[in-house]
């Protein structure tokens, strides 16, 4: 018989289970319907004209609006960057990770996802192989894009959306810190865990495992193993 060291929710029979499933059931659609507002609220956004910002990308120098590759949308990760380190951000790495079958929003809504970093191309494309990336990676080093968008240099990282209309290009919608989190599928799926994350600011039940912020999960050289071109 297995046994646990981890406190246990109480036991009860499946009556009682069923009730309290429907309290917590009408909390989570409740929740849903103001998703569902907000999402409404975010299409109706106005959006601001962007200045034509020049990246690097694998084949070279592109225009932002080439970027969209012939999609009207465009959605960019702001991936945090030190120029020279073999590992970059673990959060920025895991969280870029999940997103594996990214054809599926090419070609049914229309859009990309890239990833734009303020590191040097060159090196950003070894480190989007060594990880497992499977999007296309573009340079903002020798340009204000990253610090326009809110994540330059030293700043941070952040979700940033656009829109093109012929060659003119719009921002629409802006995220970073725990904005991203209802984009990570990881994340989504921890929470439905009894124990949940396990960090110490969560609202657990005393006993519950706890560890500190962000240290569990994987970092970037576990992500390279488990994903990069040089696994076994």
């Amino acid at each position: 018989m297995s046994t646990t060291r981890n406190a246990l929710p109480p036991v009860v029979d499946v009556d009682t289970w069923r009730r309290e499933l429907a309290d917590l059931r009408a909390r989570e659609k409740a929740a849903t319907r103001e998703l569902d507002a907000i999402a409404a609220q975010r299409r109706r956004l106005p959006m601001v004209e962007l200045p034509e910002y020049t990246l690097v990308g694998e084949e070279g120098s592109v225009r932002l609006s080439e970027v969209f590759d012939a999609h009207p949308q465009l959605i960019v990760y702001n991936h945090m960057w030190s120029d020279g380190n073999e590992w970059q951000c673990p959060g920025c790495t895991g969280f870029t990770s999940q997103f594996t079958r990214l054809d599926v929003i090419e070609r049914y809504y229309d859009a990309r996802f890239v990833i734009v970093t303020n590191g040097p191309i060159e090196e950003a494309l070894a480190y989007r192989d060594r990880v497992g990336n499977r999007m296309a990676w573009y340079s903002s080093a020798d340009s204000s894009f990253g610090a326009d968008m809110d994540a330059g240099p030293n700043e941070g990282f952040g979700v940033n959306v656009f829109l093109r209309d012929g060659d003119t290009v719009y921002r629409t919608w802006h995220t970073n810190g725990r904005g991203t989190e209802r984009l990570s599928h990881l994340q989504g799926l921890v929470d439905l865990l009894p124990y949940g994350r396990q960090e110490e600011w969560e609202d657990s039940p005393d006993g519950w495992p706890q560890h500190p912020t962000y240290s569990q999960g994987m970092g970037s050289k576990e992500i390279a193993a488990l994903y990069g071109v040089s696994r076994d």
